[in-house]
């Protein structure tokens, strides 16, 4: 049964169905929903990406704003952290299995963006 919202003979609104606990597309929104997590994915969807060069390839964001999501995003299991044995040492993050199956959605969000109007999204 889907969950809805009934009025009864005295006007009192109420749900009934509702979810017991947090939904899937709740639960998927605190791994994914975050500013700048679907741009650090669409990013590293090529291979991995030095740290440097995603925070280049994400300008409007800062820095410590791309440490968090992809720490973020590790713990979740959705990218990987490999340190680099250079010199200077570097970091570079690629997409786990499950991070690459997030692509499928946010290309279908990509395309859902580009067809409405500009205006309504602010570019």
């Amino acid at each position: 049964m889907k969950p809805r919202v009934i009025e009864d003979e005295n006007g009192r609104r109420r749900a009934t169905s509702a979810c017991e606990k947090p939904c899937p597309i709740e639960d998927g929104m605190k791994i994914l929903g975050g500013k700048w997590t679907g741009s650090i994915l669409w990013h590293l969807q090529y291979g991995p990406v030095r740290f440097n060069d995603l925070s280049r390839m994400i300008a409007a964001a800062s820095k410590k704003m791309i440490t968090e999501r992809l720490r973020h995003l590790e713990a979740q299991g959705v990218v990987t952290r490999e340190i680099i044995n250079s010199s200077p040492v570097s970091v570079e993050y690629s997409l786990t299995e499950r991070g690459k199956t997030a692509l499928l959605f946010l290309d279908e969000l990509r395309k859902w963006t580009e067809s409405i109007e500009p205006e309504l999204y602010g570019s």
